[in-house]
């Protein structure tokens, strides 16, 4: 398979490097062992239709955990006696684990054999979910939740594996709609979670999800084919060496990673302080009325097949430049938030569908640039998702505590145009010298 190059110009290595390319023969298919292998260097077709929704479905289904218990939190501080000051270590140490399993998890996809890693890890993650729906203290509560967060970047793992069975004329398409699960994970987790624990109880929130999470791997282990890997192997340590080493050898991983970082710093801008605004006079929404705008939000979803299919054709900067115009332009109507809720779900179906658009074509373009190291590329990218989110997080709120609701609309405006001003500099810097800071085939 001749993967995507990158085109150098006059100031850097902006692409790949010679005997980067996945070289090595097709796998025998195992005896007795269904589904089929796949070399490390076939050019496989794109997985099928059911398959890249099972991908889709998967993503979803782990990601949603990172984010179930932030509606759950008085329930649970009450049922478990956690002190008001001390529940935001639920949220936190979820993350934390997240953060971990980003870079300690995810790099192995690299390494071992893929469907054997993810089978494991959903297997593994959901035994820690049933622990939690099972805890009978506080300690037990949040050290679980650790461990759900470092295994819920198996969702990572999924996506690199994707990207990994389709050929570059399809790359962008199926990273898009694994993706488009990732989002509705995301921004449904907080109504599912909320509305299973009104019927049930918050433990039956992540005893379900065991549950779902079980069904799962045993699906993935039947449908996914396996990839052996062929090349020249390396230590774990070694693994990771590598992973820090591809941020200071790749520049166009660099450059992604930093629009990651922007992009999902103004997401969380909007989605981690909208319900404050929501709950006060003259709104006060209740919370079911509030969790239901991440339904609202999920219409980002849609962004993430398209943009995946413009890239696939050439248009990768385009759909980029054009989805970080649209992110800046999406904090006017979000600015009249509390005088209309529609101009809320205008500006938020936008700002997401922009968000959504940005990330399928950092993802798609990072992939080619090193298909041999995608799950180290993945992975450290998602490392400047998380800042990016936890940043906008901590700034929204402390703006808004200080400041109101207009402020963080024009500092979700200032990340969003520092994006976009960031993304030009670049884009007409290497327009200047003939070259690109998206892949071609």
């Amino acid at each position: 398979m001749t993967c995507p190059q990158e085109t150098t110009t006059a100031d850097e290595h902006v692409g790949t490097r010679e005997g980067a390319r996945e070289s090595a023969p097709p796998s025998p298919e195992g005896e007795g062992a269904p589904p089929p292998s796949v070399g490390e260097g076939t050019a496989p077709p794109a997985p099928s239709r059911w398959v890249t929704a099972l991908f889709a479905v998967a993503c979803g289904t782990a990601v949603a955990n990172v984010y179930f218990a932030q509606p759950l939190l008085v329930t649970l501080g009450h049922d478990l006696a956690i002190g008001p000051a001390a529940v935001g270590a639920v949220v936190t140490l979820t993350q934390i684990g997240y953060g971990f399993g980003l870079f300690f998890l995810v790099p192995l996809g690299d390494l071992v054999e893929p469907r054997r890693l993810v089978v494991t890890q959903s297997a593994l993650l959901a035994g820690a979910l049933a622990v939690v729906g099972a805890a009978p203290s506080a300690p037990v509560l949040l050290a679980a939740l650790a461990v759900v967060g470092f295994l819920a970047v198996v969702t990572q793992t999924l996506v690199a594996f994707a990207a990994s069975l389709a050929g570059p004329e399809r790359r962008g398409r199926v990273v898009g709609q694994v993706t488009g699960g990732v989002v509705v994970g995301i921004l449904l987790a907080r109504t599912v979670s909320g509305a299973l624990a009104d019927l049930a109880g918050w433990r039956s929130v992540y005893l379900a999800s065991a549950v779902l999470t079980l069904l799962i791997a045993l699906c993935l282990r039947r449908l996914l084919p396996r990839r052996d890997r062929r090349g020249p192997s390396m230590g774990y340590r070694r693994l990771l060496a590598s992973t820090i080493a591809l941020f200071t050898e790749e520049p166009v991983f660099r450059f992604r990673a930093l629009l990651a970082l922007l992009v999902f710093a103004a997401f969380s801008t909007l989605w981690s302080c909208v319900a404050l605004p929501l709950s006060a006079a003259p709104l006060s929404l209740s919370h079911t009325a509030i969790g239901a705008f991440g339904l609202v939000g999920a219409a980002g979803a849609l962004a993430a097949a398209p943009a995946g299919r413009l890239h696939d054709r050439g248009l990768g900067e385009w759909t980029t430049g054009t989805a970080l115009t649209l992110l800046a332009v999406s904090w006017l109507p979000l600015a009249f938030t509390q005088r209309s809720l529609w101009a809320l779900a205008v500006g938020a179906v936008v700002l997401d569908l922009a968000v959504q658009a940005v990330h399928v074509t950092n993802q798609s373009v990072i992939y080619a640039v090193r298909p041999d190291a995608g799950s180290r590329l993945i992975g450290g990218y998602m490392v400047f998702y998380s800042i990016g989110s936890a940043t906008g997080a901590i700034a929204s709120t402390a703006v808004y505590a200080a400041a109101g609701w207009g402020a963080v609309c024009v500092l979700g405006g200032a990340i969003s145009l520092l994006a976009l001003a960031v993304w030009a500099l670049v884009h007409v810097r290497y327009a200047r010298h003939g070259g690109r800071v998206t892949t071609r085939r």
